[in-house]
């Protein structure tokens, strides 16, 4: 990609317009580069080529797009205009163009936030509409964290399988060697993910990361198959009535209603724009398959892509993400997730399992957050939790709140803060307004603790908690233990990182928030009557690399998890149970252990089940205790005796902050559930719910 300027499109409904536009201008097809349309200085006459072929699009098709032509001196430059719609997009996509395909950049994020600094390619290879359909929804997000291109493929082209292969194989060696140090993402689907495998089969020594979404690699087990003979004998225009077909073009606008909710429309307006829009785009979807030559040509392409990438699979060396939708009326596309997860050496999966073929379509699926919460966003070679870390998005943080809203309703949490002058206030006025800072806690059963205060603190005072995490819920092969291999995605979404001393130093050297359980997976698998008790290794180990950055030092209390179940069995009891052992190894054999250098207790750090008996809910208590600076120390507490005193009084508070609040939870009159939905009844569900005076 020879030129990097921003380029802009007023929405993704126009996208098509933009490769109408280049195709005005493009002789022949496009080298292996991407550059951007526009008009050099000083050279009026193609300022004036550039007018002209302005003036042959609507002004709502207006936009930069990149050139599939082989001299960058024929470049121009198109001024973007009004958003425009589906049917407008659907519109310009259907008029008459026999190729070649092209490269086209669909948004400029400039007036939107901005591209984040160092931000990798993301090439986005269509489906069986071969026209970037499944962008509409994604690439306002996805352009702020990749330099976005989407291939487009006309609806009468006929370049074969081989030849689209070879085409993205050009710009991928291209970009490779323009940013070597740089992953690149190829995102298909369907027909897509099978050019993104043929590609990666092809070229192992690129360090390319395939997202594919409900891959054509399963056609040969598809009814599309069989469609592919019953279309031959179905004659003009009577293909258009074959139930599969209609529900291709009709099953993901049925599935539209709630993406317009909570945009200014109740769910009964929602389905009357439903309704028009659907009326109105549907005769111009009809042109992806309103001749038999055409839809016949790209099921024998989708067939010949699958059988030949599924014979080079063994070369596929890419980190891959497969995306499933569980109820894919054309593919098998679950089973093809869980085989190529099983074939492909570094794949993982996502499973949707309401989710149709066109996923990419459909509300409530976000792209970028998916790519985000599966780990495999990364700026270099290899993964940086803490570098290439993204924040979360509103929608993020509002997805993670509603996770927890059931255990927050059940315990409606209470949080307290202490002042630098010793005072205990309720809410967080104690949290120190910048970092860095170490909070230092005690992890509750199940770490049932941390999404209320993740959530909790960053909705009450913007402050984004960074949590050192288990390597446990990074691994891909623990996740398969899961009920669903998404489960731990929010957790990498809300900034969780492994706990490593380099993300330790990295996140304190950004100035970040860090909360730290030192009991690690001891303390939050504890044993019976183990409640509150802390297993905390010998060591110093927190206390140097905090006075280093001269972060401050919160001790976190926490209470409540006795107030919500008893343990019924532990690790002990399940011990004893026949065949446990097998479960043991499945989760601790070859899994990293860590503190491994520790003795007794602090040393067994087992991953395991456990089983409780719920309660009649109580309440959950968290104090933030009085902050401990270090700031100015560092040549003091290199002393390991005065670092090991220091450690000491943190671990003696964190016990204080338990005590405290065991205490003062006896004075609650709301610290049962009933008198606080009484409360609520009277005064709102949203009021807050009143407890002890600190």
């Amino acid at each position: 990609m020879a030129s990097r300027s921003p380029s802009y499109l007023p929405a993704a409904a126009t996208l098509a317009a933009t490769a109408t536009a280049a195709a005005a201008v493009a002789a022949v097809a496009a080298p292996p580069r991407l550059s951007f349309l526009r008009a050099p200085r000083g050279k009026p006459r193609r300022r004036a080529l550039a007018r002209r072929c302005a003036a042959r699009a609507p002004t709502s098709s207006r936009a930069v797009v990149a050139s599939s032509s082989s001299s960058g001196s024929d470049a121009m430059a198109v001024v973007p205009a009004r958003r425009g719609g589906v049917r407008e997009y659907l519109e310009m996509a259907r008029r008459r163009d026999g190729g070649p395909p092209r490269w086209f950049s669909p948004l400029d994020c400039g007036d939107a936030g901005g591209r984040v600094t160092g931000a990798p390619t993301l090439l986005y290879l269509p489906g069986i509409d071969g026209v970037g359909l499944g962008l509409i929804q994604h690439h306002e997000r996805l352009a702020k964290m990749f330099e976005l291109w989407c291939l487009h493929i006309p609806v009468e082209d006929r370049t074969s399988f081989e030849g689209l292969v070879e085409y993205v194989e050009r710009t991928v060696r291209s970009e490779s060697s323009r940013a070597p140090d740089k992953p690149l993402y190829l995102v298909g689907e369907s027909l897509g993910a099978c050019i993104a495998l043929a590609v990666a089969a092809r070229n192992p020594d690129i360090d390319l990361v395939l997202i594919l979404v409900n891959p054509g690699t399963s056609f040969h087990k598809s009814f599309l198959q069989s469609l592919s003979a019953f279309l031959e004998l179905v004659p003009e225009p009577f293909h258009l009535t074959t139930p599969q077909l209609l529900n291709f073009l009709t099953e993901n606008f049925l599935r539209m209603p709630s993406s317009f909710v909570g945009h200014g429309l109740s769910l009964e307006e929602a389905g009357q724009t439903l309704s028009k829009l659907t009326s109105s785009a549907l005769p111009s979807l009809t042109f992806l398959i309103e001749t038999k030559v055409s839809i016949l040509w790209k099921l024998k392409m989708l067939k010949t892509a699958s059988s030949f990438v599924n014979s080079r699979l063994h070369a596929v060396n890419a980190q891959t993400l497969v995306l499933a939708s569980g109820n894919d009326e054309l593919l098998p596309s679950h089973e093809e997730g869980e085989r190529l997860r099983g074939t492909l050496k570094k794949c993982r999966t996502r499973h949707f399992r309401d989710k149709g073929h066109k996923i990419l379509l459909e509300a409530e699926f976000d792209l970028a957050t998916t790519i985000k919460g599966a780990g495999y966003y990364r700026r270099s070679r290899q993964t940086d939790f803490v570098l290439d870390y993204l924040p979360p998005t509103p929608e993020e943080l509002q997805k993670a709140i509603d996770r927890y809203r059931i255990l927050n309703f059940l315990t409606n949490p209470v949080m307290l803060s202490t002042l630098p002058d010793g005072k205990i206030v309720r809410g967080l006025a104690g949290l120190p307004k910048e970092g860095p800072t170490l909070i230092v806690g005690y992890h509750m059963l199940l770490a049932s603790e941390v999404g209320p205060i993740v959530t909790g603190v960053l909705s009450s005072a913007g402050i984004h908690i960074r949590t050192l995490a288990h390597p446990f819920i990074f691994d891909k092969n623990m996740e398969q233990l899961m009920p669903d291999s998404a489960y731990f995605d929010l957790y990498r979404v809300m900034g969780a990182v492994p706990v490593t001393g380099g993300n330790f130093y990295k996140l304190l050297s950004q100035k970040q928030f860090v909360l730290l359980f030192p009991g690690g997976a001891r303390e939050m698998l504890h044993r019976k009557g183990e409640e509150y008790k802390l297993f905390w290794p010998e060591k110093s180990e927190f206390v140097r690399m905090a006075s280093r950055f001269g972060a401050k030092i919160i001790p976190l209390g926490v209470v409540g998890e006795d107030d919500i179940c008893d343990l019924l069995l532990d690790y002990d009891d399940l011990l004893k149970l026949p065949f446990y052992d097998i479960i043991d190894k499945m989760l601790n054999e070859g899994g990293l252990q860590l503190r491994t250098d520790s003795t007794g207790e602090l040393k067994n750090q087992a991953l395991h089940p456990i089983v409780a008996a719920p309660k009649v809910p109580g309440r959950f208590y968290f104090i933030f205790g009085q902050p401990i600076e270090t700031g100015g120390r560092e040549k003091e507490l290199r002393d390991k005796e005065k670092a090991q005193h220091l450690y000491l009084q943190v671990k003696s508070e964190v016990e204080n902050c338990i005590k405290y609040l065991k205490e003062k939870r006896e004075e609650d009159p709301y610290r049962s559930i009933l008198p606080r939905l009484l409360y609520q009844a009277v005064h709102g569900p949203n009021a807050e719910v009143p407890t002890f005076e600190p």
